[in-house]
């Protein structure tokens, strides 16, 4: 038997470590809505509170985005990829202890110190595998996401309701301590330090000062942000929803179907408006895709029964994730050759804000009724689809005006 070469090794351990990644996290998104009133959350706060830490959690972590690359660069990406899975244990953990709701969004903001570990894994693998398997390799590690996506709430919500939230937290610590260890001896990245001769707030603001330089990379990304705080102004609050509709006696499960619903949406719609970018159009793609999307987006707010309601969700999610993956390709166009890796590796750095902006303005709506976060979304969707229009038609460099 052939011994499997090192970036076949390296491509399964990763797209495994995303996989239960992503699972925990949609875990953690799924069921928390349900969990606050265990807590000490009264009902009538809970919507006020799950846009709190939804927004708290994710802007702890945005200050130190830029210097994970820098580092990496410095001390190799390993180390700085483990590093992710590390805080993922320490935070769930925290999580399935937490006494109440302050300790819990404290666990929550820790999480968000694990940002940045796409980029390094995929640069990692770019690195070793042939030229000619790049692509192939991609595809596996991005494909585990939206299958831990699809499959975490599924398993999760009979968990939930049967033996408790908690529980389930731990059990998802322990499986992040285990991949810890499993990336740590699993593979090799040969990484060799080299001399750069500046800081790491210098290295780290590079990239920072290329968007900032570029006309349209400085007018797209704040668009991109504001284009996608809608679907994480939606995401949030859908366990909200669902226990609004649902009678039964086991939610979370009912929360785990609807989420697993969303996901099984993404790994319809991704590869095949994907498919689309590439035969049409980029740019067009994702410029007609958010006018749809925009266009559906209150849906949702229609339905009063579980079933429409997971039919409308599964759609509207499919098609945002689906056109989130195609707005990578305008900030890849929007760079050059020299300067493209350094850019993207701010790519999620849109929905990272966005994750900070939608759940502050969904705290607020969803108070009064959180089926308006619905049509909130296809607002907050229209206008930043005008102001990614309008950035893309800026030019790429200063120069150019």
């Amino acid at each position: 038997m052939r011994p499997i070469s090192g970036w076949v090794r390296m491509t399964i351990l990763f797209a495994i470590a995303g996989f239960f990644e992503v699972t925990a996290y949609g875990q953690v998104n799924a069921f928390t809505p349900l969990y606050l009133p265990q807590i000490g959350i009264e009902l009538a706060a809970v919507a006020v509170w799950v846009g709190a830490i939804a927004s708290f959690s994710n802007l702890a972590g945005l200050p130190f985005l830029p210097f994970w690359g820098a580092l990496a660069d410095r001390y190799g990406r390993k180390p700085l990829i483990i590093r992710s899975f590390v805080v993922a244990f320490v935070a769930l953990s925290l999580t399935a202890i937490a006494p109440n709701v302050w300790i819990f969004a404290i666990a929550r903001a820790l999480q968000s110190l694990g940002l940045g570990n796409t980029g390094l894994i995929l640069a990692t693998i770019a690195e070793h595998a042939p030229a000619g398997r790049v692509a192939f390799a991609f595809g596996i590690v991005n494909g585990a996401n939206p299958m831990g996506a699809f499959i975490g709430p599924l398993v999760g919500g009979p968990i939930v309701d049967r033996i408790g939230f908690p529980v389930l937290m731990a059990a998802d610590a322990a499986i992040m301590l285990g991949l810890v260890a499993m990336l740590a001896f699993g593979y090799r990245d040969g990484f060799v330090a080299k001399e750069t001769g500046g800081s790491l707030l210098r290295m780290a603001g590079d990239g920072i000062l290329l968007i900032v330089r570029s006309p349209r990379l400085r007018a797209l990304f704040p668009a991109l942000f504001l284009l996608f705080a809608g679907w994480m102004l939606a995401f949030i609050y859908v366990p909200l929803v669902v226990a609004r509709l649902y009678t039964g006696p086991d939610p979370n499960t009912a929360v785990g179907i609807v989420f697993g619903a969303g996901g099984l949406g993404v790994l319809i719609l991704s590869p095949l408006i994907g498919a689309i970018a590439d035969r049409y159009g980029k740019a067009r793609t994702l410029f007609i895709g958010c006018a749809v999307l925009a266009a559906i987006w209150s849906a949702p707010f229609f339905t009063r029964d579980v079933v429409p309601f997971t039919v409308a969700w599964t759609v509207v999610n499919g098609l945002a994730a689906a056109l989130f993956s195609v707005s990578f390709t305008l900030l890849s166009a929007s760079a050059t050759d020299e300067t493209r890796g350094r850019v993207m590796t701010f790519a999620y750095l849109p929905a990272n804000i966005g994750f900070v902006v939608g759940p502050a303005i969904g705290s607020v709506i969803a108070s009064v009724d959180v089926f308006m976060v619905f049509p909130a979304a296809a607002v907050v969707t229209a206008l930043g689809l005008a102001a990614v229009i309008v950035a893309w038609r800026q030019p790429l460099a200063a120069a150019d005006a």
